[in-house]
C-alpha cells in the first residue's frame, strides 16, 4: 500500500478513485505521564512520554486508514492529511484522511 501526502504517485498513474477514507485515533492521557510532562515543560526539554503517545496515535490511525482503503479495493492513498486535536483535558485525537485510489 502506497501512502502519500501528495496528490499523485510519480511513475504510477491513478487508474481508479475509490473514495475518501478517514480514520481517527483517540488516546487518553495518563495522570502520571501528565505530571512528568509538566515537570519537563518547567525545566525545559522534550516530553518523551507525549511524543510516544502522539506516535502511537498516529501509527494506529494510519494503519486503520490503510485497512479502510484496502477494503475499498485500493492499493494507495493519496492526499493524506494529518490533524491533531485536544479533546477536554486529557484526550488526544489524531485524524487522518485521504483519497483511496488504484495505481499501476
Amino acid at each position: 500500500m502506497i501512502l502519500t501526502t501528495t496528490n499523485t504517485v510519480e511513475g504510477h498513474p491513478i487508474t481508479a478513485y475509490k473514495g475518501i477514507v478517514v480514520r481517527e485515533a483517540i488516546m487518553g492521557a495518563n495522570i502520571v505521564r501528565d505530571f512528568f510532562a509538566s515537570v519537563t515543560d518547567v525545566i525545559g526539554g522534550r516530553s518523551g512520554a507525549y511524543e510516544t503517545k502522539l506516535k502511537d496515535a498516529r501509527d494506529e490511525a494510519m494503519a486503520e486508514l490503510e485497512d479502510r482503503a484496502r477494503a475499498k479495493g485500493a492499493n494507495a492513498v493519496v492526499g493524506i492529511d494529518l490533524d491533531y486535536e485536544v479533546i477536554g483535558d486529557s484526550m488526544l485525537m489524531v485524524s487522518v484522511s485521504g483519497t483511496a485510489v488504484t495505481v499501476t
